[in-house]
Order: structure tokens, then sequence, then C-alpha cells
């Protein structure tokens, strides 16, 4: 397939939030309380929420810088582009970069909310965690609804709010909810817990995907503190097979035969030893364990269940048959480090080179429009949503990498970045 046909849909990129943000969306009793931005004296642009100091507003909104300036940051507005936080100038960027829809994880308030759920005052939590979806839903993917598949945020301290929620803004047309890959670590009942099961029927009933982003529970695999930090970057897909493993073995998908959920960022290559890992334990293990799938085996309920994401994956994808074709889908990244930007395109033909153009599609966008229930086709004609026909939408924007003269952020081990990510 030639670069300029092909269609990108990416199910995975990342919003830099604006500093208006909850202005139409935190009103009434708790409109003093809003979350707001300060510039502090050392010229940092943090979020400030109910007295904490929130200072990795943009972690890794790197998006138009060169190379040797990746790191932890930016700390501020102006060393970002625009479309890292303005939705206009970000569909200007996706132009350019030939993407036709994305999904947005948050930035801030971390992937699946963790600054909300650990708010003392639950009754402000829930609200302020509402008026981050409803400007998500209503404004971010709202200015542009062709373009975007709205992510919610859950109410992680409760699984029956947390339902609710699905409930809410499924109404609002959203489909997709972040959620943490292992909420035991944040303190909260473990995949393993029915406690969660109104939370997963709501997805069932409403057609919801969870999205279990790498990194959503605040902890990484890694070896050792003083471990350099290509060692936590490198170990970062383990994050979800981990969860993988979690979600195979903890009867959900038994439960609720309908659920879908997103392991993103998780990458594919992992996935064809792990399901024949997960089918010789089951074989040699299920009688003593006490283990019962329910006449199911368990790589066909993770290849039914399970939507794999991946960024660049030539490994993954010569194993698709393995995987599971019609599961396999594309991210981007955007601004973050690992992102194909702007030649999304020219990565993607290079990944899928080989590949059957039925097959492409599938990967490219049918498989994300299916999943995620994401039409754009409804209010945009197909011809129009080519890599080719929204480059040429973009003719005349910058898409020049350019230095900022900032320095990299020094944090050179794994204690180091966690430090700084957290500060």
């Amino acid at each position: 397939m030639k670069t300029e046909d092909m269609i990108l849909v990416s199910v995975d990129d990342h919003v830099v939030e604006p500093p208006d943000m909850f202005e139409n969306h935190l009103t009434g009793r708790y409109a003093d309380r809003r979350p707001y931005v300060r510039r502090t004296s050392t010229g940092i642009d943090v979020w400030m929420y109910e007295g904490q100091k929130i200072q990795n507003l943009a972690i890794n909104a790197v998006a138009g810088r060169p190379k040797d300036e990746y790191g932890i940051d930016p700390t501020s507005f102006e060393q970002m582009r625009p479309g890292c936080y303005d939705v206009h100038e970000r569909v200007k960027d996706m132009n350019a970069n030939g993407v036709l829809g994305s999904l947005n994880f948050p930035s801030f308030p971390g992937f699946s909310g963790r600054l909300f759920a650990a708010t003392e005052d639950k009754d402000f939590a829930l609200a302020v965690l509402q008026a981050y979806n409803d400007w998500h839903i209503d404004e971010w993917c709202g200015a542009y609804p062709e373009r975007f598949m709205p992510l919610a945020l859950p109410a992680m301290w409760s699984a029956e709010l947390t339902a609710r929620e699905v409930y809410r803004v499924a109404e609002k047309g959203c489909h997709a909810i972040s959620f943490s890959e292992n909420p035991a670590v944040l303190g909260f009942p473990s995949l393993h817990d029915t406690y969660w099961d109104p939370f997963w029927k709501a997805c069932s009933d409403t057609g919801t995907v969870p999205c279990m982003h790498i990194g959503s529970s605040s902890q990484l695999v890694n070896t050792a503190p003083d471990a350099p930090a290509d060692v936590m970057i490198t170990l970062q897909p383990l994050n979800l097979v981990q969860c993988a493993t979690d979600l195979v073995w903890s009867g959900i998908f038994l439960r609720f035969p309908d659920l879908k959920v997103a392991l993103s960022e998780g990458g594919i290559g992992w996935i064809p030893y792990f399901l024949e890992r997960i089918d010789r334990t089951y074989d040699r293990h299920s009688a003593w364990t006490g283990q019962d799938l329910e006449g199911h085996v368990p790589s066909e309920l993770f290849r039914e269940h399970v939507i794999t994401c991946f960024i660049s994956d030539q490994a993954g994808v010569r194993n698709r048959e393995q995987i599971g074709i019609d599961m396999i889908t594309w991210e981007c990244d955007y601004p973050h480090s690992d992102a194909a930007w702007p030649d999304a395109p020219e990565c993607v033909e290079q990944e899928l080179a080989g590949v059957p153009d039925d097959e492409v599609d599938k990967i490219t966008h049918l498989n994300a429009m299916r999943l995620f229930d994401y039409d754009p086709f409804s209010t945009r004609p197909r011809e129009q949503c080519t890599v080719g026909a929204l480059r040429a939408e973009a003719a005349g924007h910058d898409v020049t990498i350019r230095s900022t003269g900032q320095k990299m952020s020094g944090a050179k081990t794994v204690a180091e970045i966690q430090a700084k990510a957290t500060a």
C-alpha cells in the first residue's frame, strides 16, 4: 500500500491540559477550588491542586525537538509545541502527520486519575473528575468529533462511582475509560477481586473499553534504584505483561464475556511467547492450582478480549496471526519521545512492509474504529481521511524540528526519573 493511501487512527496519544480547562466545568460551590496553573519564580509552570504543586504538567511532551533534548521535561507551555495543549493546533499537527483519529490520555492527573483519587474530600474529587471528563469530551474532543475518540477518567476510589461515570459518559458518546493496570499498587482491590464487577459490567453494558496504560499504577518494572534510565525504558512493556497475566487468570472475561480491554503502549512482540506460556501453565498446573476456565483455553480468552497496541514492533507484526489480527491497533504516542512525528506514515509503512493491504487497513484504522465505536467516515468522506489528503490540508504548517536551547532534565537513574516525575 502506498503511504499516501493509508488511513491512520492512533489509540494512544496524550494531551497536555490547557490552563483554562476547568473554567466552564467546575462552577458553583467548587469554583473557588478549581485547579489552576501558576508560574513559579524559576519559570516553571505548575498545576496547583488543593494546596499541592503538581510540577510534571507536560512530562516528556517533546514533539518537535531534537533527540538530544528529550527527557522528563518540558516544564512550561512555551517549551512545547502548541499542539500539545491547543486542540486546533493539535489537529494541524495530526494533519501534517497524516493521522486521522486520536485517543488522548491525560497528563497532570495521572493516566488513571490517581491525583483525584488521592483527594481527601471525595465529593470534591468526584466533582473535579467529572469536570475533567466533561472538558475532555465536550471541548477537546467536541471541537473536532470526527478526529477524536473520547477517553474518560475513572473514580478509582469507588467501583460503584466509576460504574456510574461509565454510564454517564457513554450517554455523551464516550466509549473508552482509562484504568489502572495494577490497582493494588495504588491501595485498591486487585484485578482478581470481584469488587470491580460493577465497573466491568458497566463497561460491558455500554461497549466501553478500559484502557490500561503502562505506568497508570504509578509503577514501572525496574531492577534497582541506581539502574540507568535505559533499564526502566527497556522494561516498560513488562508492566502490561503483568497486567495481561492478571486479566487472563482473574475470571473477569468469564464473568463478562462481552468485555474488551486495551493494553496501551505495551507493544505486541512479547505476546506469542506469552500465549504459549499461559496455555502451558493451564495444561500442566491447573489440576493442582484449581484454575477452571470453563472450557476455554487461556490464549483464546486473551485473543477474544484484549486489544493490543503498538508504536513500533516489527517482531509483533511478523507474528500478527498468532497475536490475533483483528485485535491489533496502532499508536502514535504524540507528543512523547516514542512518537513518530511528523513522519508517522513513513514509519508505519516500514513497519508493515509486505503485509497485505486488507491487514494493513485493519491494523491502521479498521480495528480501532470497530473496537472504540469510532466512525469518522459518517461525517468525513473516506477519500478525505487518507494520509495524502490530510497532509494536503496541512500545507504550509511548520513541522520543523527545532532546538529550544533547554538542557535535558539531568535525571539519569531510575530513582532520579521517578523523583522528578512525581515532584
